[in-house]
């Protein structure tokens, strides 16, 4: 499992313009069983994507094609961690990893 943390590197006025597109991104990944869960952080300097892949390399494939990467608006940090505890209601998402 990854923790994905974006952090925005120019205006919000900018970040706004590529919102639609960056959700459109989520959706698909979504779809694809990739995402587990998402939002933007507060305050409102980035955001945050709970993700579900194979390997680090498969999560920077997938965030090559965000268009937030594409148009250079944020930053990403990837922070792979392997859950030890976890709410029974995340059991499908664990015994996928």
């Amino acid at each position: 499992m990854f923790i994905i943390s974006l952090t925005y590197k120019t205006s919000l006025e900018n970040v706004e313009r590529f919102i639609p597109e960056h959700n459109d991104f989520l959706d698909q990944h979504y779809t694809a069983g990739n995402f587990i869960a998402s939002g933007r952080k507060e305050p409102r300097t980035g955001g945050i994507i709970l993700a579900n892949a194979v390997s680090k390399n498969e999560v920077e494939e997938i965030i090559r094609k965000d268009p937030f990467y594409i148009h250079q608006v944020a930053d990403y940090e990837i922070i792979e961690f392997i859950p030890s505890k976890y709410n029974e209601h995340f059991n499908f998402f664990i015994k996928n990893s």
